[in-house]
């Protein structure tokens, strides 16, 4: 039995460097910005805050091995998606598909894109319309609130011409694409270090602040250290995510089973290095409670050092980081929808491919325009949020299907094999089914206690079931799905 290893008709354009590139720039995004501040605040100690992103970092590194093992033996176009089908069968594949396309991947793309769009602001002067009328145009959902699609309308009209833009660069060729994610790569974490070379070099900090606790913190080591913990790790996974995007694209990587786990394991340990050096300059320089008090953590650790200066770097260092992690994310994630078009279970265009670049032009274009929807409606953070319960959800299921491959395909070759096996995955496994819990009890916890109107993890997975009638409508149209060939073939 062996797996096929080409969909035949992408084009396989990707080596070891661009791959590398691709799995850090679709993580490191706008999230070691901005996160820092939340874990301060909720954590209260330096300390916790480092055991925090370092434990994040191992926790993810281990998923990334145990996907690793996996990407080496299933190395086609669709990712996890196609590992789930092996997994699982066609179903639950189909709801993590759907999952991707209707919020997470179109979420994470309005939302980074975004963020690009607010820092740009620094430098020029986006249009808006005067606050009555944003107000006057309103939309009411119920359970979730009221949202202003007029609110801020230059900064979401040059969201929606970023996404366009970078749609169209990676229509042009999945080189292209890789060819800027790695670009844009080098550049953010060169000005991530040049953050940490100057805080080390001339910044007038204090290595005490690496053990000083915050003095308007009341810890309560029982349920409240509890949910600091759960708020500080959502955080930092925040920060880590994306790490498995670059199993989207393993039909257009070249050598696969080789370099995809080694993308993975390199990509994953660049990011926890990356992340470890810039929270030790932000601590060097900022005391934790300054760090609480910071909107903008990297922006005031820049302004520390070079004054006056801080604010306009740190600005154009998130506008780069956002610029490469958006065109890596909308270049990977159109591969999922492609890959569920081709198996006739989402709607047929969208398995469509551009024939002079060989790129999957309609999944593209499609998913441009629901997240410009998302973008425009205001919702995309939201629903983000909700769905990070069901993200979880999804890599436990990743990591356990790693056991049911030793089962399912003992004799299929293995190029990888996952360090430490079967610790390594069932301690990520044990780990995410933990966080699952407890994210959903907090939940529970803050709706009885009327600090939300919904419980964000159960809508979530309500928003993943609201796709089940177009699988159930494609499943019933495809009368042949009983001996629909499979990813693998005897």
């Amino acid at each position: 039995m062996k797996i096929s290893e080409s969909n035949g008709e992408l084009l396989r354009g990707l080596g070891l460097v661009t791959t590398t590139a691709i799995v850090v720039g679709a993580v490191i995004g706008s999230g070691i910005f901005k996160k820092p501040n939340v874990m301060a605040e909720t954590l209260g100690s330096p300390e916790l805050m480092l055991i925090v992103w370092v434990v994040a970092g191992i926790v993810t590194l281990c998923g990334a091995l145990s996907n690793a093992e996996v990407a080496s033996i299933i190395s086609v176009t669709g990712g996890q998606y196609k590992f789930f089908e092996v997994m699982y069968g066609r179903f639950f594949a189909w709801l993590y598909g759907w999952a991707m396309f209707i919020v997470v991947q179109t979420g994470s793309i309005a939302s980074i894109s975004y963020i690009f769009s607010e820092y740009s602001q620094h430098f020029i002067q986006l249009p808006h319309f005067p606050e009555a009328i944003e107000k006057s145009y309103r939309i009411d959902i119920p359970y979730i609130g009221s949202i202003f699609p007029l609110a801020d309308f230059g900064t979401k009209l040059l969201t929606v011409c970023l996404i366009f833009f970078l749609t169209f660069i990676n229509i042009r060729g999945v080189v292209i694409g890789g060819q800027v994610s790695a670009f844009f790569t080098i550049m953010k974490v060169s000005a991530i270090l040049f953050i940490v070379v100057i805080a080390f070099s001339f910044g007038n900090g204090n290595f005490e602040n690496f053990v000083k606790e915050s003095e308007n913190f009341e810890r309560n080591y029982s349920a409240n250290i509890l949910s600091g913990l759960l708020v500080g790790l959502s955080a930092a996974f925040w920060a880590f995510d994306g790490w498995n995007n670059i199993t989207y694209v393993a039909g257009e990587v070249k050598n696969p089973k080789r370099n995809i786990p080694l993308a993975l394991t390199f990509g994953t340990l660049i990011v926890l290095t990356v992340y470890i050096l810039i929270n030790l300059a932000y601590l060097y320089i900022l005391p934790i409670d300054k760090i609480a008090q910071s909107k903008l953590v990297a922006a005031d650790t820049a302004d520390a050092i070079i004054y006056g200066f801080g604010g306009a770097f740190i600005s154009l260092a998130v506008m780069v980081s956002t610029f490469g992690t958006a065109n890596g994310t909308i270049m990977v994630s159109a591969r999922v929808y492609y890959s569920m078009a081709k198996d006739k279970y989402f709607f047929p265009f969208v398995s469509n491919i551009n024939q002079k670049y060989r790129t999957p032009a309609n999944s593209l274009f499609l998913q441009a325009i629901w997240s410009s929807i998302l973008v425009f409606s205001g919702t995309f953070d939201i629903l983000t949020d909700m769905l990070i319960f069901v993200s979880w959800i999804f890599y436990a299921m990743g990591a356990f299907g790693l056991f049911i491959l030793r089962r399912k395909l003992p004799d299929i070759p293995r190029k990888y094999k996952v360090i430490g096996y079967p610790f390594v995955p069932a301690f990520f496994v044990i780990f995410a089914l933990t966080f699952v819990i407890f994210t959903l009890l907090n939940d529970i916890y803050l709706f009885r206690e009327g600090k939300v109107q919904i419980i964000n993890s159960v809508f979530g997975i309500i928003l993943v079931l609201s796709g089940l009638p177009i699988y159930l409508y494609y499943h019933i149209k495809d009368k042949s799905f009983k001996n629909s060939k499979s990813i693998y073939k005897r």
